[in-house]
């Protein structure tokens, strides 16, 4: 391996650790914030006190995950230009203004009104406050609006013109809304809230175990249950147009994901399982079921799929990769659909709360909204090797004239410091879920809703919203 393939090697690797890692918290905030805006609307509507409890006990954990969410993605910007000069270079007209947009649109509108969220609610009246929390959710929408746009025309460019070995843009309209961009942005919308319902389900059935059987945990369990139930359904259907649509754009990525290599006529069998290997040019250990991938892929008996032999060795993505990636998420989607379906069945006599197994399989399943989603992003941005736009520019031609040392001394301080900042910070949010809601100590007035929660106090950053201590 030359010196230039490590270089470029250790820069995807760093990459995919930062994006990795700062994913998780704006897609925790973007599904809390609609959480809380749902919250609140309910306790303005019926003014239960118990609203209010879950709206001051989840707008805790928000403040953090925002929090190490914008910290964690300065960190991206940067990448850009130490490590990925190049791609800066052919796309910077494009890919800046985009995110340029997120930041005037998305990013202003957040900070204008955080504050007013987090720390305002004695300052300002009931129907103001709430306003605040619904344009802070209206934000991290529009902040997935124009971060997804951008990544979608990665995947699927269109609306541009090469102009002396760089991308000129010409029509904004089909940069912004490429072929990909629906269906990636409802997917990964869903995503936030499947990830966010997942998290709830998991801290009030780890209450629930625990002997709590208040308004506060029960209401939470509840109402998380019941947003798998819906959601999760639409998610498998947006899953199911995104590959009808990537097939259509991305068929290597489809062989990749399907460790198919040759083009099968009359029907393309599925393999549920199995190993692909890229130098022999075949997917070891596989499980077929015929048809079945014509059926999924195709939505017909004898639909054609390109096998990965169809395109060059240097075009194809690792299937190794993607074909274990995809099933993952995959895998955690069903248990997904089993733990709604479980929760809906138990609901009869309100066994949900008594179920002692279920509350397990509910706990065990918080993490996997997580899971699913790096899954997910792997199977995507590793499926679009070798190219970091998609049939215009090659990653190799995207990295900085940078050397291996360099990269993977940065690479080392990246994950010693990543683990310690965001490590210490995921052990803190957890440790908030682990305390839970308070208890109304007057449910009729709601006393416990307003006393000893802050609002009054610290409030020059958001990290300070959070005011109790987790350590006994």
């Amino acid at each position: 391996m030359t010196t230039t393939t490590e270089a470029l090697l250790l820069a995807r690797w760093q990459f995919a650790f930062t994006v990795s890692f700062h994913i998780i918290f704006p897609a925790i905030s973007i599904g809390l914030a609609s959480y809380l805006a749902v919250l609140e609307g309910l306790w303005l509507k019926t003014q239960k006190v118990v609203y209010k409890e879950l709206y001051f006990f989840w707008s805790k954990i928000f403040a953090v995950g925002f929090g190490m969410g914008v910290v964690s993605g300065v960190v991206m910007s940067y990448e850009f230009g130490t490590n990925w000069s190049g791609f800066s270079t052919v796309a910077g007209a494009v890919t800046g203004p985009l995110l340029a947009f997120e930041v005037m649109t998305a990013f202003f509108l957040e900070a204008g009104f955080l504050g007013v969220m987090l720390f305002g609610w004695n300052k300002v009246g009931p129907r103001a406050h709430y306003f605040a929390t619904c344009m802070v959710a209206v934000g991290t929408l529009i902040s997935t609006f124009w971060i997804l746009s951008s990544n979608s025309w990665m995947q699927t460019p269109q609306g541009f013109d090469i102009v002396d070995g760089r991308v000129v843009p010409v029509d904004w309209l089909k940069i912004i809304f490429n072929p990909s961009f629906p269906y990636r942005l409802v997917h990964m919308a869903l995503a936030t809230f499947v990830l966010t319902a997942l998290l709830v389900s998991a801290c009030s059935a780890w209450h629930l175990l625990r002997g709590r059987r208040d308004d506060a945990v029960r209401k939470s369990f509840s109402m998380a249950l019941w947003m798998l139930l819906v959601v999760v359904p639409i998610q498998i259907e947006a899953g199911d147009m995104h590959g009808l649509n990537t097939r259509e754009h991305q068929p290597a990525k489809i062989a990749a994901i399907e460790g198919l290599w040759e083009t099968e006529k009359g029907g393309t069998s599925l393999n549920l399982i199995g190993w692909p290997d890229m130098e022999a040019e075949t997917t070891r250990y596989a499980v077929k079921v015929p048809h079945l991938g014509s059926l999924i892929l195709t939505h017909s008996w004898d639909g054609e799929i390109l096998g990965l032999k169809s395109f060059k060795p240097e075009d194809r993505p690792n299937s190794t990769i993607v074909f274990w990636s995809f099933r993952i998420m995959v895998g955690m989607g069903l248990l997904m659909l089993l733990l709604a379906i479980t929760g809906l069945v138990l609901r009869r006599g309100g066994r949900i709360y008594e179920t002692r197994w279920f509350q397990r399989f509910a706990l065990w399943m918080g993490p996997t909204g997580i899971v699913a989603l790096l899954a997910g992003w792997v199977t995507t941005e590793a499926g679009r090797q070798p190219w970091v736009v998609y049939g215009v520019l090659r990653t190799k031609d995207a990295v900085s004239p940078v050397t291996a040392d360099q990269v993977g001394t940065s690479l080392m301080i990246f994950v010693i410091v990543y683990f310690l900042v965001f490590g210490t910070g995921i052990y803190y949010m957890l440790k908030l879920m682990a305390k839970g809601p308070n208890l109304p100590r007057d449910a009729a007035e709601g006393t416990a809703a307003d006393t000893g929660i802050g609002h009054d106090r610290f409030d020059h950053r958001p990290l300070s919203r959070p005011t109790d201590a987790i350590d006994e």
